[in-house]
């Protein structure tokens, strides 16, 4: 059983619209909100932190939601293919009133509408991938997915740099070219998903690749009536706190970064961006690699490896007095584990689900790694701001420890070996 990297990239066409808008988002929208509406940093952090509180309701109800539909085109393409109309037509609407300071309240509304429409096909479009993936196979396939998302995150950078010229008054800063690129992007993308991607003819043959393999082991998952056994319920419980306490550990330390090196190293004109950048690219090379490390230790140990790994270097960097060029290597450390994180721990939520609940459990991962999002800018910012800038790195070291800790109570959804039927094919070697 080899994965069809083919298929998994086109599935990943989805992924890759979805980042390259939030990308975008993220960049941009902050500085419309300051420049163009003359908003302070108080309230446009609270805009900004709309996207994930509306997530933490959307993503497991258009998730579930999906599972329950199936229609000529499968059950999750319908959820992509209108929720991609309804944010491009949105986003277009939204960039042309940037420029109108009189339009505050229009804006605002329009950015709701446009996060509920992105709402709408984020669980789907994750879930197609182990929808369309044989289940030992699917650590192989995310890391694949979340390569395709580095990709569209990349090229939503490239087209700031080409298109976006900042004008001298920021309200007049034309976002026109910027928002074709990302409107042009996400279209194409899904057009060539839906015409590749027949969903229901590969979710089928799948789902017979899944029971052949799962066979022996119908014990260990969610079973159609949606009953999980005891110590199966236990095992995703402790995998999502930990999913929580590691995505409140790593946010914490990426949003504050940028003024720890001034506060506590007294660096300056925008030093940190490079560590930040290593750790993203040292996660981006790590995604395939890890994958397959996945396939031969398992899922688990991967990430309490890669948990390891970031205590360790937020341990170091704890007690480093000042700014040290090795910090870099540090933080290529921290973009390893934090992929090793990622690319494994999504596959063991869905591993603990059955084939009919997957958009289900796809949004209560997201919920909990969202809640961390939500929580941590606040819980680390209080810290930060009433105690100290050195409160960062134990902040993250603690809640690093607990994730550990939770993740090594998970018994189930690990990578199981795959079986070989026949003689030709234990003789079969992977390219």
């Amino acid at each position: 059983m080899k994965l069809n990297y083919r298929r998994t990239i086109l599935i990943g066409l989805a992924f890759l619209s979805i980042c390259a808008f939030w990308q975008f988002y993220d960049n941009e929208i902050p500085k419309i909100l300051t420049y163009t509406f003359g908003l302070g940093e108080t309230w446009t952090g609270v805009i900004m932190a709309l996207d994930n509180v509306l997530a933490l309701f959307l993503l497991p109800i258009f998730g579930s939601w999906s599972d329950k539909v199936d229609t000529k085109v499968g059950k999750r393409m319908p959820f992509i293919l209108i929720g991609t109309f309804l944010a491009t037509v949105l986003l277009s609407l939204l960039i042309a009133v940037a420029n109108k300071p009189g339009r505050l309240a229009l804006f605002i509304f329009i950015l709701l509408l446009l996060l509920i429409a992105m709402g709408i096909y984020r669980s789907p479009a994750v879930s197609l991938m182990p929808d369309l993936t044989p289940a030992p196979l699917r650590s192989k396939a995310n890391a694949v997915i979340n390569l395709m998302g580095a990709v569209g995150g990349v090229y939503a950078l490239l087209m700031t740099n080409l298109l976006l010229h900042d004008a001298k008054d920021g309200s007049q800063t034309d976002y026109v070219p910027m928002m074709i690129s990302i409107v042009l992007i996400m279209i194409v993308a899904v057009v060539i998903l839906f015409f590749t991607i027949n969903e229901k003819k590969i979710s089928r043959k799948v789902l017979e690749e899944n029971k052949e393999f799962m066979e022996d082991d119908q014990d260990n998952t969610e079973d159609n009536s949606g009953s999980m056994p005891k110590d199966v319920l236990r095992s995703m419980i402790f995998l999502l706190l930990s999913v929580f306490f590691w995505y409140a550990s790593y946010n914490a330390v990426t949003t504050a970064f940028s003024r720890y090196v001034v506060e506590v190293w007294h660096l300056y004109d925008g030093a940190y961006a490079n560590c930040l950048m290593v750790a993203t690219v040292a996660a981006i090379i790590s995604y395939i690699p890890i994958g397959s490390i996945a396939g031969k230790i398992g899922r688990k140990k991967t990430i309490l490896i890669g948990v390891a790994l970031m205590i360790l270097c937020y341990l170091i960097a704890a007690f480093m007095p000042t700014y040290h060029n090795w910090l870099y290597i540090m933080f290529g450390i921290i973009g390893f584990g934090w992929a090793a994180i990622n690319v494994n721990s999504y596959p063991m939520v869905v591993e603990m689900s059955s084939h009919n609940v997957i958009g289900k459990y796809t949004g209560t991962y997201y919920v909990f790694s969202m809640a961390a999002q939500v929580f941590t800018p606040v819980a680390s910012g209080f810290l930060l701001e009433h105690v100290s800038y050195r409160t960062l790195f134990p902040y993250a070291v603690f809640f690093s420890v607990l994730a550990f800790i939770t993740m090594a109570q998970v018994k189930h959804g690990d990578s199981k070996p795959i079986p070989k039927k026949s003689i030709l094919e234990r003789m079969d070697v992977d390219n």
